[in-house]
């Protein structure tokens, strides 16, 4: 067997193109074995150790790939160490093999790291005031650090050069540095100042009319906020918006946990009058307005009865209106509405008269922010409100339609 691996060397020194070339070969099969090895054997043997046990649980350091990513580093390492072994190689050609193994190797610990930070950045996520205090942003920072750097170091490898040097060189490509990473630099100003301020986190409904905005927030990362609209669409908005231009945060309204209602009814002016003693009488029926109706007829009749001998004629007297006693009556409705958060703001106003009628507002809360319930709230309240207002001699203004102009003709 020493005689005829002896024979064979000594066939091959004397072909050296053949021995060299062979050589190459059994390196690079060597590297691909290798290779196999370690993600066929070592690579599902940990992840193997790792499903068993607590970690395995957590799909997300599956997911990571981070010890797949360094497994491809050794088959560079023995390409790295072989090359000098191969017989009759050029030192140059050695030195580029040697130069383009530490490049690689460079790239497979940098994607690795970045993969490490990206499994931070998930399980971070998971704790309660992650969507208060996100810290998507940083984590993109120190990856474009570390990308940065690495690819300093691939340069410096490949051209077989000191990266102190390449390093020094970028003092005079700063200002060019600072024009392609502006955008960078905003957004990760932008994203400090979104996060220690709390202006906005993940889960948050905003609104942005000027760039048809209207969702909920979905992730915050260092260039940009994804907002999922209620149609299902997806806006991204860079970061820097959020500081620069105006937006409103439905966060607090989440918070409080009331919706407000701020709407109008707009009735017809010329159904306005005082109310005679049988529509007061009339009006008693409604058990709301049963306190109001007596507290106001003595106060009136007070009043009258001060004014003496000229409280006899009416033009001088006070009166019940339909007008405020429908006031009274929609205030008392929502104070007894199950559906009306009764902790909150509730009024009900009269705004300035307009050509389309005298506005009588609705100012409240519901007791719940969710959209649908609120909105169904919202319609019961008014529904009820337009159908009792012929009770009350009041009519809504609305401009004439087709069929009023033509019973008009017809007339």
């Amino acid at each position: 067997m020493q005689a005829y691996y002896s024979a064979t060397l000594a066939w091959l020194e004397q072909h050296p193109d053949l021995y060299t070339l062979l050589s190459a070969a059994l390196l690079l099969l060597a590297a691909w074995l290798a290779n196999y090895l370690v993600r066929r054997i070592l690579v599902r043997g940990i992840y193997r150790a790792l499903r068993a046990s607590v970690l395995g649980e957590d799909q997300a350091l599956m997911d990571s790939r981070i010890i797949s990513r360094l497994a491809n580093i050794v088959p560079a390492f023995i390409v790295y160490a072989g090359v000098g072994l191969v017989p009759d190689l050029p030192e140059p050609v050695a030195q580029v093999v040697r130069n383009v193994c530490s490049a690689i190797i460079v790239l497979v610990l940098a994607l690795a790291i970045g993969g490490s930070l990206n499994l931070v950045n998930v399980l971070y996520a998971r704790r309660e005031d992650a969507q208060r205090r996100p810290v998507k942003g940083y984590v993109q920072v120190v990856q474009i650090v570390v990308y940065l750097l690495a690819a300093i170091l691939m340069v410096a490898a490949l051209i077989d050069r000191s990266p102190l040097i390449l390093l020094s060189g970028l003092g005079a490509m700063a200002a060019v540095l600072i024009l392609i990473v502006q955008d960078t630099l905003l957004s990760l100003v932008a994203s400090v100042q979104i996060t220690s301020n709390d202006i906005v986190r993940v889960g948050d409904w905003v609104e942005m009319p000027q760039l048809n905005a209207d969702g909920d927030v979905i992730d915050i990362a260092l260039h940009t906020v994804k907002i999922q609209n209620f149609d299902k669409t997806i806006t991204t908005v860079p970061t820097k918006r959020f500081i620069s231009d105006p937006f409103k945060n439905w966060r607090g309204m989440r918070e409080a946990g009331g919706r407000r209602i701020k709407r109008s009814l707009l009735l017809d002016q010329h159904s306005l009058h005082f109310l005679s003693a049988a529509e007061v009488e009339s009006l008693r029926r409604f058990r709301l307005l049963g306190e109001y109706l007596d507290r106001k007829e003595a106060e009136i009749r007070e009043w009258n009865r001060e004014l003496e001998e000229q409280g006899r004629d009416p033009v001088n007297s006070r009166r019940i209106t339909n007008i405020g006693t429908f006031r009274a009556y929609v205030e008392r409705y929502l104070r007894a509405h199950q559906g009306v958060h009764q902790d909150m703001a509730l009024l009900v106003r009269q705004l300035a008269p307009t050509s389309d009628g005298l506005p009588l507002e609705v100012y409240c809360f519901t007791n719940t922010v969710v959209w649908a319930d609120y909105e169904g709230i919202q319609s019961d309240i008014f529904d009820h409100l337009l159908a009792i207002l012929p009770e009350f001699g009041l009519r809504v203004f609305q401009h004439p339609s087709g069929a009023d102009m033509r019973e008009m003709g017809q007339g």
